[in-house]
């Protein structure tokens, strides 16, 4: 029996001249994306012989998707990074990296780390059952990162499947799992994925109507640069047929703004999350944050207001922190839901939620409300301790007037919020601060 990912490379065989990929403006087949995985494999021969842990620091090109099936053919542990990742050197130590493959423009460098500990547990797992893997270390929001181990095997099972070929625009980084998901669907499918590089709304807009994008997959962060950036309006979107979101959390303004300016597009709640990949999702509807998930491989429950998830793509577990499931293999996701038949309204992580004097605060709610005053590029919402109620509002605001000070803007926020959130939701306590409050990933920063 094929392995999937010979699966997946047997698809690739079949595409043959089919548009694969779309780099700088020019385009590859699957043919020659076949040729860049044996190109890569070949520069892997006198270097990694044997399984092994190696870090792939690249952004996504035709030269680093190659490379990544290339080290997946060879059954290594590959942990895929993008270029001058901050935590390098603590992924080096946690996972204990044996080689690390750099890919830039036309060029691939190798260094040896010398490791010579032991493997993990984890990873020992994997090289005995002699499957090839995927480490990524998440970025939350909040917290320190955590190495997520999963076996490539169960993780790329999903994509047997053979669904819609679709030319999709590739915003969602190289390791993060929302990346990799549009990367395996898009090519296993057929279909076309159209790298953004640089990464910015004009960009997007650019690829979007020169290349025919179909799917438009992005963070609600990234969305609503997109709003402010008003770059839209200089092309023509029309054969965007899906708008997906994820990530983080969409506030209602910015959802029903996106209908607005783009009503022949399906707008499409995406849910996943790193320990168990990405899950099929169905919003209610375009103007709706309701959403069914599931579907093949993945069962979804509700305990105490969390949701869980059992599911066959599930990680091995972390290599730097306790196991997060529960006895009977349930994921403990930390999201709090409710529940509407067999849709969810995600309400954020509970890890997040504000306790005021007992009142549950959810930071998305009230960014919701910000976000949507004049003037108010960005803003951020946590929590800050507060020795009678235990916790206070505080808001962070990125604002397009900087001559408005801190005392004038408070003034106004009250006015605003005052009928749209309850007196204990209003921010007690306002920073201004000129910067953006999104990562690499673009995704909101809580832990400043």
């Amino acid at each position: 029996m094929l392995s999937a990912l010979e699966c997946i490379l047997d698809k690739f065989e079949r595409h043959g001249d089919k548009d694969a990929i779309v780099y700088k403006d020019t385009t590859y087949s699957y043919k020659e994306l076949l040729i860049s995985i044996e190109k890569a494999s070949n520069f892997l021969d006198c270097r990694i012989t044997d399984p092994s842990v190696v870090m792939l620091e690249a952004n996504y090109s035709v030269d680093s998707i190659g490379m990544l099936f290339a080290l997946l053919k060879r059954n290594c542990i590959v942990i895929p990074t993008i270029h001058n990742v901050p935590i390098k050197k603590d992924i080096i130590d946690i996972a204990q990296v044996q080689h690390i493959v750099t890919i830039t423009d036309n060029n691939a460098t190798y260094e040896n780390c010398d490791k010579d500990a032991l493997p993990s547990k984890l990873i020992n797992e994997l090289l005995c059952r002699k499957h090839a893997g995927i480490v990524l270390f998440t970025s939350g929001s909040t917290g320190a990162p955590k190495g997520v181990v999963h076996d490539a095997e169960f993780l790329l099972k999903k994509y047997f499947k053979q669904r819609h070929s679709k030319r999709t625009l590739a915003i969602l980084l190289f390791d993060h799992i929302g990346g990799l998901d549009n990367l395996f669907y898009t090519l296993s499918n057929g279909g076309c994925l159209i790298i953004c590089d640089p990464l910015t709304p004009q960009e997007a807009c650019r690829l979007s109507e020169k290349y025919f994008v179909q799917v438009f997959p992005a963070s609600p962060s990234f969305l609503n640069l997109l709003v402010l950036s008003e770059a839209y309006k200089s092309y023509d979107l029309s054969s965007v047929e899906t708008m997906t979101y994820g990530a983080e959390m969409m506030p209602e303004y910015l959802l029903s703004k996106l209908r607005l300016l783009f009503p022949r597009a399906n707008l499409l709640q995406k849910y996943g999350i790193t320990e168990v990949g990405t899950l099929h999702s169905r919003s209610k509807s375009s103007d709706s944050l309701w959403v069914k998930i599931g579907g093949d491989g993945f069962k979804t429950r509700v305990v105490d207001g969390i949701l869980q998830i059992k599911a066959e793509s599930a990680m091995l577990g972390y290599l730097n922190a306790p196991s997060p499931f529960t006895d009977d293999g349930w994921f403990i996701t930390g999201d709090e839901v409710e529940i509407d038949g067999d849709y969810y309204l995600i309400k954020g992580r509970r890890s997040e939620m504000i306790n005021v004097g007992g009142q549950k605060v959810y930071p998305a709610e009230v960014e919701n409300v910000i976000l949507q005053m004049d003037g108010v590029l960005d803003a951020v919402i946590t929590g800050e301790k507060n020795p009678i109620l235990g916790k206070i509002v505080m808001a962070k605001v990125h604002l397009a007037d900087k001559e408005e000070t801190v005392k004038d803007f408070i003034r106004r926020m009250k006015i605003f919020c005052k009928d749209k959130l309850r007196p204990f939701q209003i921010p007690q306590k306002v920073t201004i601060e000129q910067k953006d409050f999104t990562n690499s990933r673009f995704k909101k920063i809580r832990n400043y």
